[in-house]
Parts: C-alpha cells; sequence; structure tokens
C-alpha cells in the first residue's frame, strides 16, 4: 500500500494526483517532497515536478497522467519509457541503468538529460540551453542537438543516428558516433577521444581538438574551422573551398592536404603537409612545418616561423586569382631544406632567412633577406635584391644567379654554364670559383676574389672600365700553357686597341689604353703569367691573322710553307692587284688549344678552305686558318669566319690544338697562301702574345690600325659579303653536293616573351596587339626582366652578318599606367642603360635586350597595380634546338 515515510511517497499501486506541485505534494494530509515509483507502482495526474522536488522510477514503475517536469528531477530505471512533458523552467533527467526511454523533446532552456550506464534514449530533440551527458555504457541514438544545446560523450558512451545541428558536443569516447546537420555546430574532441572522421557541411562547424585527443581523418569546406590545441593531434586532414585548420602551440597536424582555397594557421607543429592550388599555409611565431609539399599554393612564413624540408613547384595563384610567391619568408623567419622549381617562386623578405634551399628547373628565390648554402640547378634563379645576402652558393649547369646594387654574393661555386651576374653597386663578399665554362659578370668595384681553377676558364667579363679604372676584385688562379690554352678576362666595352702594358708588382698589371686612361688589375702572379688583352667577339677589338702549319705561302723561290719562313724572306704581294716582293719582317708562332664547350664559332677551331674553293685551283689544296684571318676577293678583305657554309669553307671540329703563324711584311700586303689570295699579319697590338721565329729579335713597333695602314680595306657589310658568300655557297653545291648539318633546326617566330619581377613572379602578356604587349604588375614591384628567346643574326640570318650579339627582343616605347597616369620609361635608351640591354639602335628610339633585360620601375611603382605595355619593334626568328635555349630568369 502507497505511503509517505520521511516525506517520501512510496507508490506501490495505484495512485491519483490532483493539480499537485512536488516538493509540496499532499497524500492524505502527508506532506512529502518526492516520489518512489516501485515496481508495479503507478502514479498518474497533472503533477508539476517544481525546483526541489524529484520522482524516481523503478524497474517496472510508471510516472503518467499528465506530469509536467519544470524545474525538478526525474531519476527513471523504467524500461517502458517516461511518460511526462518539459515545462519551461526544464529540469533534470537522469536516465539509470535498464532505462529506456524515447521522444525527449525539451523545451529551450535549463533542462539536463544524464544517461548511465546500461540506459538507452532515442528519437529526441534537445534546443538552445539544453544539456545531455551520456556516460560510459549509456546509449543515444537518433537524437538531434540544436544550436545552442550541449552534448557530452563520455569514454565508453554509444551514439547512433545522432546528428550535430548547430549545438555542441563535447566528446571522450572512441570515437564519437554522429552526424552534422546542415547549421554545423561545435565538436570539442576531450583527453583520450580518438575521432575517426570528420566531414561537416558547409557552414558553421568546428572542431577543437583537445590535450590528448585526435582527429584521424578529416574534411572541411567553407565556414569550416579546426583547431588544434595544446597536446592535441590531427591526420589525414583535407581542406576544401576555404575551410581552416588552426594548430595552437603544443598541437600537432600530420598529413594534411590544403586544397582549393584551403587555409591553415599554424603555431604548432606541421608535417606532412601538402598545399595544393590557391591553398595556403602560415606559420606564425613559434610555429614549424616540416616535410611540407607546395604545388601552386603559397605558404607564408611569419617572424618567428620555421619552415623545414619543404618541396615547392607550380606558379602560385590566391583565391582572387593574383600571382603570389609559393613561399614568403617574413622579418624574423626561417625556411631550411626547401627545393623549388616549375615556375615556383621564393621569396624572402628582409631580416628573413634561407638554410639549403634547392633551386631546380624554372624556380626561383627573389632574395630581400639572408641565404646560405644554396644550389641553384639548370634554368633555376637566384635573384638578390638590394640589401639581401647569400653565402655558400652552388651553382650547376645552367643555373643562374644576378645580384642588385647593395645585394652581396658570398663565397660562390660557378659550375660549367653556370651565370653569375653582379650589377653595378652589387657585392662580393666571398669567393667565386669559376669552373670552365662558367661565367660570371661583375663591376670593378664588387670587391671580394674570383677564382679561376684550370687553365680553360673564359667566362669571366669585368664591366665599368671603360674609362679606366682598379678592379678591387683579386682574380686566383689566372693561368695557362699558351694562347688559347689558358684562362682570359673579358674587358667589356674596353678596346685592345693601342694599349700598353706595365707590372708594378709581381700581382698587379696596369693597362693602359689608347686614351691614357689605365686600369689597374690585382692578380696574383700575373707578372710571370704575362696579360694580353684579346677580342672578345662582340665588339672585335683585337683580330688574329694566322696561318696554320702547312700553309704555303709564295715566295721568290716558290712556295714555302709557313712554318719555315724566317724573318728577310723575300715573298710576292699583290697590293693593287701589282706582284712584286715583299720582305718578310716578322714571323711570330703560337699554339692554341680549342675551347670545346664554347660555340663552334667562338671555341677556337681552324677554318679549312677545301680545295677549288674559291675558283679553280684556288686554294690548290685545302688551306687551314684562323676565323679572323682575312681572304682578298673583290678587293676588299673579308674574315674567314663570314664565308662559312659549312661545306666547302667550315669550321674544322676534327682539330682540336694546333700551331698557328703571323707572317709580317713591311707594310700590310696581300699574299699567296695555297694559291689564294690573303693577307700578312697587321700588327693592331697582340703582338706580344707570339714568339719570335730565327734567332733575331725585332723591335716592337708603334701599333697599327686598318683604317691607316691596312693594305686594302677590311669590310664586314652584308651588302658587300653576302653576294661573295652566296656565290661560294652555290659552288660549294656544285662541287661536294648539299651540307648535311647532323640536324634538322626548327625554326620559331614565337619570343615566349614574358616578365620576371624582383619577387620571382613569373607574369604573362594580359594583352598582345599589333606589337603591343601588355603585362598587369603587381603593387611595390621594384624592377622586372624582360625574358625571351635569344638567337644571332649571323646564326640565323647566316655568318655574312657580321653581329654575334645574343638578341631578345627589340624594344622601342615603354609605358607605365597606373590608374589614370600614364608614364613613359626610357632608361633603356639612355647611354648607360640597365644590365641586359645593348646600345640603342642609330635612331635612338629603340634597343635590343640579351633575353633578360632589366627594367627598373620602382619610381612609378608604389602601392598600386599598374600595366606595363612594351612596343616590340623586332623580334626573331629564333631557332628551337638542343642547341639554343632561352636565356632566362625562368625557362620558358
Amino acid at each position: 500500500m502507497s505511503s509517505v515515510t520521511n516525506g517520501i511517497l512510496y507508490v506501490d499501486d495505484y495512485v491519483t494526483t490532483g493539480n499537485g506541485t512536488i516538493p509540496t505534494g499532499n497524500f492524505y494530509g502527508a506532506k512529502y517532497s518526492s516520489v518512489v515509483i516501485q515496481g508495479g507502482g503507478t502514479y498518474t495526474g497533472p503533477i508539476t515536478i517544481a525546483s526541489g522536488g524529484k520522482v524516481t522510477i523503478n524497474t517496472n514503475g510508471l510516472l503518467s497522467g499528465g506530469a509536467t517536469l519544470n524545474g525538478g528531477t526525474i531519476f527513471s530505471y523504467a524500461s517502458n519509457g517516461t511518460f511526462f512533458s518539459w515545462g519551461s523552467s526544464g529540469g533534470s533527467l537522469v536516465l539509470a541503468s535498464g532505462a529506456v526511454d524515447t521522444n525527449e523533446n525539451p523545451k529551450a532552456g535549463s533542462a539536463s538529460i544524464f544517461i548511465q550506464s546500461g540506459a538507452t534514449l532515442s528519437s529526441s530533440t534537445l534546443q538552445s540551453g539544453n544539456s545531455i551527458v551520456v556516460n560510459g555504457g549509456g546509449t543515444l541514438s537518433n537524437t538531434t542537438i540544436n544550436a545552442g544545446a550541449t552534448a557530452i560523450f563520455s569514454s565508453g558512451a554509444n551514439e547512433s543516428g545522432v546528428t550535430l545541428n548547430g549545438g555542441t558536443i563535447s566528446a571522450y569516447n572512441s570515437p564519437p558516433y554522429f552526424q552534422w546537420g546542415s547549421s554545423g555546430g561545435k565538436l570539442i574532441l576531450k583527453s583520450g577521444a580518438v575521432d575517426t572522421g570528420e566531414s561537416p557541411q558547409q557552414g558553421a562547424a568546428s572542431v577543437i581538438v583537445e590535450s590528448g585527443a585526435s582527429l584521424l581523418r578529416g574534411t572541411f569546406v567553407s565556414g569550416n574551422l579546426i583547431t588544434v590545441n595544446n597536446g592535441g593531434v590531427v591526420s589525414n586532414i583535407t581542406l576544401n573551398d576555404f575551410g581552416t585548420l588552426y594548430v595552437q602551440s603544443g598541437g600537432l597536424a600530420d598529413l594534411t592536404t590544403v586544397a582549393s582555397n584551403g587555409q591553415v594557421g599554424l603555431v604548432g607543429s606541421a608535417t606532412n603537409t601538402t598545399i595544393n592550388r590557391t591553398g595556403l599555409l602560415e606559420i606564425v611565431s613559434g610555429g614549424v612545418a616540416t616535410n611540407t609539399t607546395v604545388v601552386s599554393g603559397q605558404v607564408v612564413v611569419d617572424g618567428g616561423g620555421t619552415l623545414n624540408s619543404a618541396a615547392v613547384t607550380g606558379a602560385s595563384i590566391n583565391g582572387n586569382g593574383s600571382s603570389v610567391p609559393s613561399v614568403l619568408v617574413s622579418s624574423g623567419a626561417t625556411m631550411s631544406n626547401v627545393t623549388v622549381g616549375d615556375w615556383a617562386q621564393l621569396q624572402v623578405s628582409a631580416g628573413g632567412s634561407a638554410i639549403n634551399t634547392i633551386i631546380n628547373s624554372r624556380g626561383g628565390l627573389g632574395l630581400q633577406g639572408s641565404a646560405t648554402g644554396t644550389t641553384i640547378n639548370s634554368s633555376g634563379v637566384l635573384d638578390i635584391a638590394s640589401g639581401g645576402s647569400a653565402d655558400d652558393n652552388t651553382i650547376t649547369a645552367g643555373g643562374e644567379i644576378y645580384v642588385a646594387s647593395n645585394a652581396t654574393l658570398g663565397n660562390t661555386n660557378v659550375g660549367s654554364a653556370g651565370i653569375v651576374s653582379v650589377e653595378s653597386g652589387g657585392n662580393i663578399s666571398g669567393t667565386i670559383t669559376l669552373q670552365a665554362g662558367g661565367s660570371a659578370t661583375i663591376w670593378n668595384n664588387a670587391g671580394g676574389s674570383v677564382v679561376l681553377p684550370s687553365d680553360a676558364n673564359h667566362g669571366l667579363t669585368i664591366s665599368g672600365l671603360e674609362n679606366g679604372g682598379i678592379v678591387n676584385t683579386i682574380i686566383n688562379g689566372f693561368s695557362g700553357n699558351a694562347l688559347g690554352d689558358s684562362d682570359s678576362i673579358d674587358l667589356a666595352g674596353v678596346s685592345a686597341n693601342g694599349v700598353s702594358y706595365a707590372y708594378p708588382s709581381d700581382d698587379q698589371v696596369v693597362i693602359t689604353l689608347s686614351n691614357n686612361t689605365t686600369i689597374t688589375l690585382n692578380i696574383p702572379g700575373v707578372k710571370n703569367t704575362g696579360f694580353v688583352l684579346a677580342d672578345d667577339g662582340s665588339g672585335g677589338s683585337l683580330a688574329e691573322v694566322c696561318f696554320l702549319s702547312g700553309s704555303m705561302i709564295e715566295t721568290l723561290e716558290g712556295d714555302i710553307a709557313v712554318e719555315d719562313l724566317r724573318k728577310g724572306d723575300k715573298i710576292i704581294s699583290y697590293n693593287q692587284n701589282v706582284a712584286k716582293t715583299v720582305t718578310v719582317s716578322w714571323v711570330g708562332k703560337a699554339h692554341t688549344v680549342v675551347r670545346t664547350r664554347q660555340r663552334t664559332d667562338e671555341a677556337g677551331y681552324p677554318v679549312r678552305i677545301r680545295k677549288d674553293s674559291i675558283a679553280d685551283g684556288v686554294p690548290y689544296k685545302d688551306l687551314l686558318v684562323t676565323a679572323e684571318h682575312s681572304l682578298f676577293l673583290n678587293g676588299r678583305f673579308i674574315p674567314a669566319r663570314m664565308l662559312i657554309n659549312g661545306n666547302s669553307i667550315l669550321y674544322d671540329t676534327s682539330i682540336s690544338a694546333y700551331d698557328y703563324y703571323h707572317v709580317e711584311t713591311e707594310q700590310h700586303s696581300v699574299i699567296r697562301a695555297n694559291g689564294t689570295l690573303t693577307e700578312s699579319y697587321l700588327d693592331t697590338g697582340n703582338r706580344r702574345t707570339f714568339t719570335q721565329e730565327g734567332p733575331v729579335i725585332a723591335l716592337y713597333g708603334t701599333n697599327h690600325s686598318w683604317e691607316n695602314d691596312a693594305a686594302a680595306p677590311l669590310c664586314v657589310e652584308r651588302n658587300f659579303v653576302e653576294p661573295i658568300y652566296r656565290k661560294l655557297e652555290t659552288r660549294s653545291i656544285e662541287l661536294f653536293g648539299q651540307a648535311q648539318n647532323g640536324f634538322e633546326a626548327q625554326i620559331t617566330d614565337d619570343s615566349g616573351l614574358h616578365l620576371v619581377t624582383d619577387k620571382t613572379h613569373l607574369v604573362r602578356a594580359v594583352r598582345h596587339e599589333d606589337g603591343k604587349y601588355s603585362f598587369m604588375l603587381p603593387p611595390h614591384t621594384e624592377y622586372v626582366h624582360i625574358v625571351s628567346r635569344t638567337s644571332r643574326p649571323s646564326d640565323i640570318i647566316g655568318p655574312f652578318v657580321d653581329d654575334r650579339r645574343e638578341l631578345g627582343v627589340e624594344i622601342g616605347d615603354i609605358t607605365f599606367m597606373t590608374g589614370k597616369e600614364k608614364h613613359d620609361i626610357v632608361e633603356h635608351l639612355k647611354s648607360k642603360p640597365p644590365h641586359g640591354w645593348y646600345a640603342r639602335t642609330t635612331q635612338n628610339r629603340s634597343a635590343w635586350t640579351n633575353g633578360s633585360a632589366k627594367l627598373h620601375i620602382h619610381d612609378i611603382v608604389s602601392n598600386q597595380m599598374g600595366l606595363l605595355t612594351l612596343t616590340i619593334c623586332s623580334s626573331g626568328p629564333y631557332f628551337v634546338s638542343e642547341q639554343t635555349r632561352f636565356k632566362e630568369i625562368l625557362s620558358a
């Protein structure tokens, strides 16, 4: 029988109440504040369970008849459900072991449900202010957690069919089972939780991984945020369409894939991260990313952040479609062991550092900070901007380093076909080791030292000496065995005509130019090795006029081999087409070794003029001469190199070393060699490179010139040379058949024109019409390189064109448009243009590039984007073959 004991109503039969309230219940005059429904008992009636009131439902007990939970507590063991409604003040429902309940839908407010071990709740909905706790062993199914509601899944809790739809789940169990609704919500993974996979819908969904918790897989999209706190771990996360991952200090993210517009903010650690197109990884102070792969995405390393061991490829585009650096290292940040290539661009700002970077094909590093241990491979570029410095660099074949004014280059090893270019004002703080086949262009005041480790270094060019000066760079290792088998240094723009040499010490040479200005070079041991200027192939400063051994010179005694001639011998001259005898005044001999890695026409190969090439019996046997040796044709001298047709007149590449001779007469003469009219030696300043044949040493006289002392004019004009070339070419086909080149050269008119900015961004033309190419440049651009294919007129047109320059494109007007303002740029037309420009054309309206020409625009561009327009006056055609490559900062 039901009764009240100690303020508790025990119901073991059927009890009906009126409109009462617990804790102020009245059972036949007995007051009670709580109810215990025993097995088999039923408590019914419109009772309100208010704050302080409690109803306990034991197994097989029943609460029915319109009870309302409104701030009190219901504690249930019943497996047949609980039948009540929720009031506005909520209350607590505790489902104990064995309890089975369904359809709990509290009103918004402070309603709480506790599911203990062995209890089950299903088909329920939680509103704002509601909470539910599922203890270990408890089960929750088919329940929706709406915005403002919270759920706690304890370790060992069981869930199925749960939907998180704007509310919050705190999960300690492994794994929490639920699905994401359209309104998202928040999942907090607590210590011990191991979640095997989350994929929220688009919208405001977030996951927080706390210390000791793990999320092993997940895909996050727009509006989604995942936060990894200290001690938390996530792996195999994919971020799409503006999905965001934030790794706090002490947190770890492994195997993250940042896809289209995904974002990672890193204060903790990240390993094995992949950043794809328009994806972003930002490493802030204290953050460390290791083993990162960037494929057209972007990494920003803020001050105090570190990027270790990354592979970077592909041009990077941000979410706005703008070109951005693939990796941007800010002041105070560090990048180490990064490999870059395939259009990717790294940028290290002032105060940032890069360690052990590898730049592969078509990759670039723009450096305003510092770098050590950089390797630049084929078609890779290191561009050191003002204030930047790079030390311990290695350039392999085809790699390039450009050093701007006020930038610093430290120790650098330049391999064969590697390039270093130090512009005016650039500094060398260490040593450039220039291997055979490598090239370095520096200015006279660059400082530091250059080492030439072999006897075949021909790649050092020193600029800024046209009017004399002191080279403060020490040049070590300058040596050689003989002319052609020795190191050489090109003094750009300096004519060798009329120069003299003095050696104030064993380690210094002073060159006096024809204008009486002097050049001083510091070359240890130069007094013993000697120093002679030679033609650099671009300015025609020194022409060597030589016969090879075996050439037969016509004399009074008949034809005599050139190597057997001596001073005082009488030979026949044909000046003004009149035969007369002249006396040999000097015979000089030198030895050369061909520089096989150079272009064929620059390597030093002799020219073979085959029997009968000029006419029948002319020459009467093959004649070997040097490339600058002139033949006398139609009343003028023409260098042999301008008549090369590859058939009857050709470079003999089978000869790799040879002796050659100069034969000088009292006056410059037209003489015969192997029956061919040619020239005697005209001393224009290179006599000291030869040894005297015979016992008598002639005193050196004054130097001569073609203009004043030649037996006939030297002519290199195309309109004179080409008709002779064509005539000899036709004759060669008649005599020897069509020449076999060994390969079919492909020709294109496409210049491949593009720009590379000071930040190493590659910029393609946005418009091309009527020879005008327009490029959109980002704000704060200091300068650009105008990059294109190159060709030499002497190659693409023919050797009868006396122009062996590497020409890119001819550019006339240059304009830059910012907003409504138009600016004209004319620095390429100045008397001293920037690096990569040739002297302006005779009309002073255009200038050719060398395939990578620098153009400064910092005086115009500030914080605005702008449109740079180039007027291309002429370009191409270009060879497309293994023998021709783009001369680029980033190969196209």
